[in-house]
């Protein structure tokens, strides 16, 4: 099992790759970390299929930061307990990756945090339809990952995919949980 004091330190060891805001709306995602039945989680969502954006995807807790977070941990935390009602207090933050860029015009910024396990969730139907709880074991089988080049505005690619049975991660949600494997199991 991973220690939370592991995670920061494997987090720490590498400087964060930041990007430039510039004209791209800021936003944050949490990826929510828990230990249950002896094993190490992490949490994903699927989205609703009516949401403007990322609709029926599989994603972190997440989104666009509103005026009153004082940074873009707070719009990750604060973004995660109105979706999941994971209260910010419950949270215990271990680090970020580096800052991505979405497709439709995010600066996404992603933090690390874990949580105490069974925790009352209260999912927000409005924007979740179903919650994904996946042992960390299984996302660092190397059989279910793979990548591939796509064409977006006339440039090539890397798009990154975890097949989770009958859910598909890809994209962004991907690289990021991509990077977060790397970091913390440089090895692999």
């Amino acid at each position: 099992m991973l220690e939370p004091g592991q995670v920061r330190a494997s987090l720490a060891r590498h400087a964060i790759r930041t990007i430039h805001q510039g004209d791209l709306r800021p936003a944050a995602v949490l990826l929510p970390l828990y230990t249950k039945g002896g094993e190490d989680h992490i949490l994903l969502t699927l989205r609703t299929d009516h949401l403007n954006h990322h609709r029926g995807e599989i994603s972190f807790p997440g989104g666009g930061s509103h005026a009153e977070d004082v940074d873009l941990q707070a719009t990750a935390l604060r973004e995660t307990e109105e979706e999941m009602g994971i209260r910010v207090a419950d949270v215990q933050v271990l680090g970020r990756l580096d800052d991505f860029i979405s497709v439709h015009g995010y600066h996404v910024a992603p933090f690390v945090g874990s949580f105490s396990y069974p925790y009352p969730f209260e999912v927000n139907a409005g924007e979740i339809a179903e919650v994904i709880e996946v042992p960390l074991a299984r996302l660092r089988d190397p059989a279910i990952f793979h990548k591939e080049n796509w064409r977006h505005k006339g440039r090539l690619y890397p798009v990154c995919f975890y097949t989770l049975g009958r859910h598909q991660v890809w994209g962004l949600t991907a690289a990021i949980l991509r990077q977060f494997l790397k970091r913390v199991f440089p090895g692999e």
